[in-house]
């Protein structure tokens, strides 16, 4: 699918726009125990919080789509360095970590409209508290 892959070049290449360009006005991001955000304006703000907090590479892509191109799902390995601390989070020191995770999307009208993450927090925060 490829906004999928658009989307996927866009995260790696840390381009905002571009990721937004793939979205709908009203995706609905669930974040990883988190509360679901809607909209493009709450994605770009934790996009651009993400991006002063953490420099992350997603590599191993594995894409599968659902028949009728409504639906997609992806696991990668989150190759990152901890910049900045996360509040609630261990003190960033530079930390490298390399995490499983997995996103599915919900597609319409060529756009993505649900975008959801999961990864262990847990295992993330036992690689940078080390």
């Amino acid at each position: 699918m490829q906004i999928i892959h658009a989307y996927f070049d866009a995260f790696n290449a840390g381009d905002i726009d571009a990721m937004l360009d793939c979205l709908s006005e009203d995706v609905a991001h669930h974040v990883n125990e988190g509360q679901i955000r809607r909209g493009k304006p709450l994605f770009r703000s934790f996009c651009e919080h993400m991006s002063r907090s953490y420099d992350e590479t997603l590599t191993d892509m594995v894409i599968l789509e659902a028949k009728g191109g409504t639906r997609a799902a992806a696991e990668y390995i989150v190759n990152g360095t901890y910049l900045v601390t996360d509040p609630g989070l261990p003190e960033a020191r530079g930390q490298t970590y390399r995490l499983p995770a997995g996103s599915f999307f919900e597609v319409e009208n060529g756009l993505i409209t649900r975008v959801t993450t999961y990864y262990n927090l847990a295992d993330w925060v036992k690689q940078v508290s080390t």
